[in-house]
């Protein structure tokens, strides 16, 4: 029997908590997250978030960042917005709880590379965990909020499947708190997705393992539209060492000045970009990426003592220790780092109201393509675009939650097993796993190339081939699910990357080296088209 309520949200970041906060005053909200709450990108976030709070500040200079940054690409109405209502969305999030860093009676602000100013707020380096506990304890004391833990979203429920409209009624959910993991049927008057971003498509990468582009793949399965996801930003700076693949060093380290170097101690990005190592990401991260391939190295350091010991325990405390539990301590030693896959800047397509292309199916936050990071994000702008389109969105559907109830939930079949039956061979998708994660890094990573391109994809499609014939024989896991996702979300980035003859922000490809006006335009794709560029 289905379970109905007014706002499913599928995922627990920053924009699902924020729009469920927003939205619970309006009607009842579900959470579904596959694993515990905590659980997210949005948790393992050590910088910060951007916002125009400093004297010497303004939303102008704010925006100007942010387009430099994305490349051309960036929808100015989108960096406008977010860029103005980015304090508002702060203050709201202190009074929900968030403790951020204090300078005397104000707020300390930081700045980052790719900023004109401080103005990014944070807790030391753990910003994110703070932001998730404030927002947890909120959604966890609120009567019209319940969260799911451990329960995955399989597909979207769409009356288009029945021979109904197009339209989205919920999601089919795998419940694995239950014996025998029982998948649910959840209704809702509208369906957002906060599903974050897809590391796990890559072998290095700094997100956690619930990073596997579910909404984006049920989005696209469902027939909307997605946009720019040949645009994946490397995080240039994660910590190289063989049990810590997966660490991040904030790009506030480089905001304080730290300097790369090369393993001889030499310092390079001089030569890569006039502002040295306060470059963007994409750009520090080609350089690092061309430095390794010149000098054969395996890593590159990141070096901050010339900086006072007191200074960099007090504000890289989680750096510094967990730095120092792979013997290297920051204050006397440079760390080795490397490019890791960090952050999707493309996504489901959306209006400035969360609304896809589907009715009733909502996107905010990394899942989403809002416009706002163009061809490359812009350092701490994540967490802000969380808080902005959660907000809007719960904004524009308590205008219009009372004519959505005015119509009765659908009738929608129960999920059907058929056939299905356990599986006895899981070290199939295991291996499909690994394989998918080792291709997307070799040949559709921080540089590529036509020929790494047509590799690729004749790999994934036959990997995805493989998957849907496991994926039908055999009762769904989450393990299988979540392959399922990645091999989704990888043949979307192939396919976009192929489409795109040139280089730029995050896009970089040795066979157009150059960027071209004929393709300052998003990538778009849907189910049945070929990925295109649109103008805006």
């Amino acid at each position: 029997m289905a379970t109905s309520t007014d706002f499913l949200v599928l995922g627990s970041g920053v924009a699902g908590l924020t729009f469920a906060l927003d939205a619970a005053r309006h009607g009842e909200v579900l959470i579904v997250t596959k694993r515990d709450a905590e659980e997210s990108n949005t948790r393992y976030a050590q910088g910060g978030i951007a916002a125009v709070l400093g004297a010497d500040d303004t939303a102008e200079a704010h925006v100007r960042d942010t387009l430099i940054a994305g490349g051309g690409l960036t929808h100015e109405v989108v960096a406008d917005l977010c860029a103005r209502e980015g304090p508002e969305r702060v203050a709201e999030l202190i009074d929900r709880g968030a403790r951020f860093d204090r300078d005397g009676e104000s707020i300390a602000l930081h700045r980052e590379g790719g900023h004109s100013a401080r103005r990014v707020v944070h807790k030391a380096d753990f910003t994110g965990r703070e932001v998730e506990r404030a927002l947890l304890e909120q959604v966890r004391a609120h009567p019209n909020l319940r969260v799911l833990e451990h329960h995955m979203a399989i597909d979207l429920i769409t009356l288009s499947r029945f021979g109904g409209p197009d339209a989205c009624v919920g999601a089919y959910v795998l419940d694995e708190t239950t014996p025998g993991a029982k998948v649910e049927t959840y209704l809702a008057r509208a369906t957002i997705l906060a599903t974050g971003g897809a590391g796990k498509v890559y072998l290095y990468t700094t997100n956690p393992d619930v990073a596997t582009g579910d909404g984006v793949a049920m989005a696209y399965r469902a027939g909307a539209e997605i946009g720019n996801m040949e645009f994946y930003q490397f995080h240039p700076t994660a910590l190289f060492h063989p049990q810590a693949r997966r660490f991040l060093i904030t790009e506030a380290v480089r905001g304080e000045g730290g300097i790369l170097r090369l393993p001889d101690g030499t310092a390079f990005m001089e030569k890569h970009d006039p502002r040295k190592d306060l470059a963007t990401r994409d750009v520090v991260a080609r350089a690092i990426d061309f430095e390794l391939k010149r000098t054969g190295s395996d890593y590159v350091l990141l070096d901050l003592t010339h900086r006072p010991a007191s200074f960099l325990k007090e504000h890289f405390p989680t750096v510094y220790s967990e730095c120092l539990r792979f013997g290297i301590d920051i204050t006397t030693q440079p760390i080795p780092v490397v490019p890791a896959a960090h952050f999707m800047c493309g996504g489901v397509s959306t209006d400035l109201h969360g609304r896809t292309t589907i009715p009733g199916l909502f996107a905010i936050g990394e899942c989403a393509f809002t416009g706002l990071h163009g061809a490359n994000r812009l350092a701490s702008n994540s967490l802000l675009e969380g808080l902005v389109f959660g907000h809007r969105t719960a904004d524009r559907l308590a205008a219009t939650i009372g004519e959505l109830r005015q119509a009765p939930m659908p009738e929608v079949p129960e999920w059907q097993t058929g056939d299905a039956a356990p599986s006895d061979e899981a070290v199939v998708v295991a291996h499909n796993w690994d394989e998918l994660r080792r291709t997307m890094w070799n040949y559709v990573g921080i540089v590529r190339s036509n020929a790494r391109l047509r590799r690729a994809a004749r790999r994934i499609a036959l990997l995805q081939e493989e998957c849907r014939e496991y994926y039908w024989k055999h009762l769904v896991t989450r393990d299988l699910l979540e392959l399922r996702n990645i091999a989704t979300v990888a043949e979307l980035i192939v396919g976009s990357a192929a489409s795109r003859h040139e280089s730029r922000g995050l896009h970089t490809t040795i066979d157009y080296p150059e960027t071209s006006e004929r393709y300052a335009a998003d990538t778009l794709v849907k189910r049945g088209v070929a990925p295109y560029q649109r103008g805006r």
